[in-house]
């Protein structure tokens, strides 16, 4: 069967379209037909992408839009994207596919894709995607192109030189050498990066630490039309205040004592190519100033020098501080910030896309069993649960670790619960221990008790806590206030104190949580609350929550 013989007739009075669907599953092309014949879309289907060639060269009526899966019998979804956009570049494509990983997602908007829709996907949001392509195809085709535009139909996107890499994975699905995952949260992340494969606009990168920010970053410039030019990294919080100006702009012999040569810094090092900045939220303020002359005007100075360099850079920045808090609380430039968040990638941490903790194992331990000249390990379900359950403090550079650890250190190609790293069988005790709940009873609380469910150390402060009540939080509060109202006129202690005490307890709760969040930083702690150091700490020693928490 090549061609759709499910629906009796492909034509609907008064209906739009036509959209084409190519995909050799049955079940989906019946799946979309159903749902876009019910929103009034005119559909033909194909289980060949060299079926919809035939039939754009007999003669057929292009459709609006085509909808066309990566992995067919015979011309693949993205041969046919590049075949489409040769003969009909008007005509929005929107590829499909069920092995969705970053350099599938690139492939297709390097190709032109319209958009990159992983499988499975909300049958509503399918159609109302394809609706916008629909009216995107509109405007393309010239007869509904506005008469002021008078732009001429998008060229098919220029070829990528190939790379032995980029060869290697073009015929079958791969993890990129370090971003694995197949969540929702890093579907966006791979669409995002797939259109910016042809742009050089700067890039802020944020997410906690041990997210992967360089990771992203690489794989952003290896994808990047500037992937052929240097890609140069600078970390800013490991460089002295003092040395970190001539390492980016460079000196000339003589600028200061020591400088007994002309030395180049990272901008003219990265020439042509990428610079990435990491922990941008670190650099001084005097150099925040620099940085952002560069930015606006392209050029700098080295340290001592009188010659006027040119930057011809693309910037790609990254920082796990909230510059937003920065930028109010007067430590981070606004300017600087502005010219920075040109386009925003924001990197889940691991608690967010559990479902990727499986296949990251998977790439980490045979990644390296081969580093390290031992045979793979294989997890049983039940480590492998434990592993899911864990919070990961230290996101996917925590999960490397621990499968490196596994490597040397499970007596067993088999990794049983107990074979696990003490970090996470501890942090299976450590939430369990918990300090007894406050008595309703008599006096309303104890000063300076810790709320159950948090340890009673900041070396323990590395678990995201218990799961809070399900349900509206404000109803659990209202209950308890009950509660404690109850006690209170029963017993006839307390009285006035009621208000003190419930403030207490949120204070001391909401601290917890951004200290364990933090791992007992008090100053990361403070910006993300709101709040001075200073007061912070006073609030800690009010609340009897010492010795938690660390300057």
């Amino acid at each position: 069967m090549n061609e759709r013989t499910d629906m009796t007739d492909d034509r609907t009075e008064g209906a739009e379209g036509p959209v084409w669907i190519a995909d050799d599953d049955r079940s989906i092309r019946w799946v979309l037909e159903k749902a876009l014949t019910r929103a009034g879309i005119t559909v033909r289907a194909f289980d060949r992408g060299d079926a919809v060639l035939r039939a754009l060269e007999d003669g057929a009526e292009a459709p609006l839009v085509l909808v066309s899966d990566v992995r067919m019998p015979g011309i693949s979804g993205t041969d046919l994207l590049t075949k489409v956009a040769e003969a009909h570049p008007e005509m929005p494509v929107i590829i499909m596919t069920a092995f969705s990983d970053l350099e599938s997602a690139v492939t297709a908007f390097r190709g032109g894709a319209f958009e990159y829709l992983a499988k499975p996907f909300d049958i509503e949001g399918a159609v109302e995607l394809i609706r916008r392509a629909m009216a995107e195809g509109r405007r393309r085709r010239p007869t509904g192109r506005p008469a002021e535009a008078g732009a001429a139909a998008p060229a098919a996107p220029a070829s990528k030189p190939t790379t032995k890499a980029s060869a290697d994975r073009s015929s079958t699905p791969a993890w990129s050498d370090d971003m694995v995952g197949a969540a929702p949260a890093m579907q966006e992340l791979y669409r995002a990066i797939g259109r910016l494969a042809k742009s050089t606009a700067t890039v802020l990168i944020t997410g906690e630490s041990g997210v992967g920010k360089e990771v992203v970053a690489r794989e952003i410039w290896r994808h990047s039309p500037r992937s052929h030019r240097p890609y140069v990294a600078i970390n800013m919080a490991a460089i002295p205040k003092e040395l970190l100006e001539s390492e980016l702009f460079g000196h000339e012999k003589g600028a200061f004592t020591g400088a007994v040569a002309t030395h180049q810094g990272r901008f003219e090092q990265a020439r042509g190519g990428t610079i990435f900045l990491d922990e941008i939220g670190d650099m001084p303020m005097e150099l925040q100033t620099r940085l952002l002359r560069v930015l606006s005007s392209g050029s700098f100075y080295r340290v001592g020098g009188r010659e006027l360099l040119t930057a011809d850079v693309r910037v790609l920045a990254a920082t796990n501080r909230d510059l937003e808090a920065m930028v109010a609380e007067g430590r981070f430039r606004e300017d600087l910030y502005h010219r920075l968040h040109v386009i925003r990638l924001r990197i889940p941490p691991l608690r967010e896309r559990r479902e990727d903790v499986a296949p990251l194992c998977r790439h980490f331990l045979t990644a390296g069993a081969a580093r390290f000249g031992v045979e793979p390990r294989v997890l049983t379900p039940e480590a492998l649960a434990k592993l899911e359950a864990f919070p990961f403090p230290g996101n996917v550079r925590q999960l490397e670790n621990i499968c490196r650890w596994l490597l040397v250190m499970a007596p067993s190609i088999e990794v049983r619960p107990e074979d696990l790293p003490p970090e996470v069988l501890e942090g299976d005790a450590l939430l369990g221990h918990a300090a007894p709940a406050p008595s309703t009873s008599g006096a309303l609380k104890t000063p300076g008790a810790v709320p159950a469910g948090y340890a009673s150390a900041p070396e323990a402060s590395t678990s995201e806590g218990a799961a809070a009540p399900s349900g509206d939080w404000c109803a659990v509060l209202r209950t308890e206030v009950g509660k404690r109202w109850d006690a209170m006129r029963a017993s006839g202690d307390g009285d006035g104190l009621l208000w003190d005490a419930l403030i207490d307890d949120f204070e001391r709760t909401v601290i917890l949580e951004a200290l364990r969040r933090t791992r007992g930083r008090r100053l990361e702690a403070a910006a993300h609350l709101g709040l001075g150091r200073n007061t912070l700490s006073r609030k800690i020693r009010e609340l009897g929550l010492e010795p938690w928490g660390r300057d």
